[in-house]
C-alpha cells in the first residue's frame, strides 16, 4: 500500500508535501524552525494570524524560495471592509504580494456563512482578489462538519480546513464523500486531538506507551482524502520529531489503522467535551 507524499491542491500552485506547518499562536517555534522545516520539503504553511517566528520566517523568504510554497491564512473578517484591512495588513507582515490560500477562519454558523456571502459580506471582496492575483485559492475552516459540507457544495470554496484525527472521524461519512465528488481538498487540523493522543487512557492497561506524534500524523495521512495534515509543534524538539516522518514515509496498515481507531475511540469517550 502507497501513501502520496505530495499533492497538487490546484493548478497555478505548487506541487505540495501532505505534512505542512501551521502555528496557534502560542508556538515557541523561530524563524529558524520554520527554514529547518523548509529545507527538508515542508512548503505548506498556515498561519494563524498573530505575529510569531512562522510570520518573520515567511518575510524573510527571497522571491525564488516563495513562489515555491504555499501559504495559508486564516482570515477572521466576515465583512468587505473588514477584508480588505485584513489583506492588506496580511501582506505588509508576510512580505508577500499575494496569499496563495483565504481560509475564512472558523465559520460555525449558517448566520456566519450568510454574512460572508452577503452582498456586503468578505467573500465577495476576496473573489475580486482573486482576479487581481492578490488571493489564489478560497477555503474556510470549521468544525462543523456537515455545514462545511453543504457550503462546500455552493460552487464558492476552492478547499476545506477540518478537524480529523482518530478520536474524531465522522469527517469520512459526512465530508470525504462530498469533497471527492466535487474535487475539493480537504486540510486537516487537531491531528492530535490537543495532544490528547498522545496520553493513556484511564482504559488503558497499565503497560500501554502511546503512539508518538508523527505516528499520529502518519494515520490522518494514510487517508487519502486528506491532501495536507497540519503539524503544530509547541517547539524545536516537537517539530523535529515530526519530521522524522519524512524519513519513513509510509501508511499505516489497515490492523494499525484499527488499532489506532480504538485507541481514538477510548480519548473520545474520557474526553468527550468536543463533538
Amino acid at each position: 500500500m502507497n501513501m502520496q507524499k505530495y499533492t497538487q491542491l490546484a493548478q497555478g500552485l505548487p506541487r505540495t508535501l501532505r505534512l505542512g506547518l501551521a502555528t496557534r499562536g502560542n508556538s515557541r517555534l523561530q524563524p529558524r524552525d520554520v527554514f529547518l522545516a523548509l529545507d527538508v520539503g515542508v512548503n505548506y504553511f498556515n498561519w494563524c494570524g498573530y505575529p510569531d517566528g512562522l510570520s518573520d520566517a515567511l518575510a524573510q523568504l527571497p522571491a525564488n524560495r516563495r513562489e515555491k510554497i504555499v501559504i495559508a491564512a486564516q482570515f477572521s473578517a466576515r465583512s468587505a471592509e473588514e477584508a480588505e484591512t485584513e489583506l492588506d495588513e496580511i501582506l505588509k507582515v508576510l512580505n508577500t504580494e499575494y496569499i496563495d490560500i483565504v481560509t475564512f477562519y472558523y465559520v460555525e454558523s449558517n448566520d456566519e456563512w450568510q454574512q460572508i456571502i452577503s452582498p456586503s459580506g468578505s467573500m465577495g471582496y476576496f473573489q475580486n482578489a482573486q482576479r487581481l492575483g492578490k488571493v489564489r485559492l478560497l477555503g474556510l475552516t470549521s468544525h462543523q462538519r456537515q455545514l462545511a459540507a453543504a457550503w462546500a457544495q455552493s460552487g464558492l470554496l476552492d478547499l476545506l480546513m477540518i478537524r480529523f484525527n482518530a478520536a474524531h472521524r465522522k469527517a469520512m461519512q459526512e465530508v470525504f464523500p462530498v469533497t471527492r465528488r466535487l474535487g475539493i481538498p480537504v486540510v486537516a487540523f487537531t491531528c492530535l486531538r490537543w495532544t490528547t493522543l498522545l496520553k493513556a487512557t484511564p482504559a488503558n492497561e497499565p503497560n500501554y506507551t502511546p503512539a508518538p506524534a508523527l505516528e499520529w500524523y502518519r494515520y490522518v495521512l494514510s487517508h487519502s482524502e486528506i491532501a495536507v495534515a497540519l503539524m503544530a509543534p509547541g517547539d524545536t524538539k516537537q517539530l523535529k520529531e515530526n519530521l522524522r516522518l519524512l524519513e519513513d514515509w509510509r501508511p499505516l496498515s489497515e490492523g494499525e489503522i484499527a488499532q489506532f481507531n480504538r485507541q481514538g475511540d477510548l480519548v473520545r469517550h474520557f474526553h468527550s467535551n468536543f463533538p
